[in-house]
């Protein structure tokens, strides 16, 4: 039974988040609408990466369960159990399951299924670091190149490390995660009647992306009784 399995009781104290056994089944349970979205810190391919091997992933933002907050950033491992090619007659399928939670005081089992849900990286703007209204070009120009007149349509500054200084007054763009869960295309999840779930996908292998944040929930309860 997994409601006895779940093994999260997470309390904060000095040494930080502490993982403990439940003696009450009931809370042990973690319900199927809750996502844990997990960072994947490997590459997998369905019908290349082996089953059995190691998944392991970190949380992008914390999450409440059962009036617990798992802390961003805590860790979570599993396993590929499912890793099927596509072929002329047969969809790819792929099961990625995670079974442990862990910080630095401890490890908790857990059942988690990898579902067809992820958060896409996009690129967010650096900061800009110049302070003030924008300079004109007239007024930073070290004297190499054309004098850049800005009534002249053939003006065109030349290059030197001086003369792209300010291009550094801001930060670079950082690739983060979206705020907004996107479907995987062409990928649906099937679910047995033990609640795991498997990703089906009748146009091409299945594929997961290293440092994508992945959605995975927990088996239905009402599956698994």
């Amino acid at each position: 039974m997994f409601s006895r399995r779940l093994l999260i009781h997470l309390m904060l104290g000095l040494g930080g988040i502490s993982l403990m056994f439940s003696q009450d089944a009931d809370k042990n349970i973690i319900p199927p609408t809750i996502e844990f979205p997990l960072s994947l810190e490997q590459s997998v391919v369905a019908g290349k990466t082996p089953v059995g091997t190691k998944i392991t992933g970190k949380l992008t933002m914390a999450t409440l369960v059962n009036g617990i907050v798992i802390p961003r950033n805590t860790s979570f491992s599993g396993q590929v159990t499912v890793s099927q090619a596509k072929s002329h007659s047969e969809p790819s399928r792929l099961m990625v399951r995670i079974d442990s939670v862990s910080s630095k005081n401890g490890t908790a089992a857990v059942t988690l299924y990898l579902t067809p849900h992820y958060y896409p990286t996009v690129l967010e703007g650096g900061q800009d670091l110049q302070y003030g209204p924008a300079e004109p070009a007239s007024s930073t120009w070290n004297g190499a190149g054309e004098y850049p007149d800005p009534k002249s349509h053939s003006y065109k500054p030349f290059p030197s490390g001086d003369s792209d200084a300010h291009k550094d007054k801001s930060v670079p763009d950082t690739p983060v995660s979206s705020k907004h869960s996107l479907n995987m295309g062409h990928v649906e999840a099937e679910q047995a009647s033990d609640g795991s779930a498997v990703l089906v996908s009748k146009h091409a292998n299945i594929k997961l992306e290293r440092l994508t944040t992945y959605v995975f929930t927990a088996p239905d309860q009402h599956k698994t009784n």
